[in-house]
């Protein structure tokens, strides 16, 4: 099983970046996967997930109208389109897979099976 999180880097405030989150060795279409970040200093928290069998998605409030998470089954890749980046995005960003369904929510990291090694971005002038 592999997650392996891409696209992050330097942007400047205000600026767009597009991560990926290319998935192997489980059956994509039974997972819910989720984005978390991580601040130097602060917990892991949750900001978006998709699970396309069930036409659910979920935005934490920081990223609400800002990020767009969508999925590509074909490929077995997430995508978390990020525009209007402030400063406080700066941060890892992971994305995980959990066998979990949700109707509100999905931002618990334990009950996360599988993770990536994250992707930094850095929102700075």
């Amino acid at each position: 099983v592999q997650l392996v999180e891409s696209g992050g880097g330097l942007v400047q405030p205000g600026g767009s970046l597009r991560l990926s989150c290319a998935a192997s060795g489980f059956r994509f279409d039974d997972y819910t996967i989720g984005w978390f970040r991580q601040a130097p200093g602060k917990e892991r928290e949750g900001i978006s997930c998709i699970d396309s069998s069930r036409n659910y998605t979920h935005y934490a409030d920081p990223v609400m109208g800002r990020f767009t998470i969508s999925e590509d089954n074909a490929k077995k890749v997430v995508y978390l389109q990020m525009n209007s980046l402030k400063p406080e995005d700066t941060a890892v960003y992971y994305c995980a897979a959990t066998l979990l369904g949700y109707n509100t929510g999905c931002y618990f990291a334990y009950e996360y099976d599988y993770w990536g090694r994250g992707t930094q971005v850095t929102v700075s002038s």
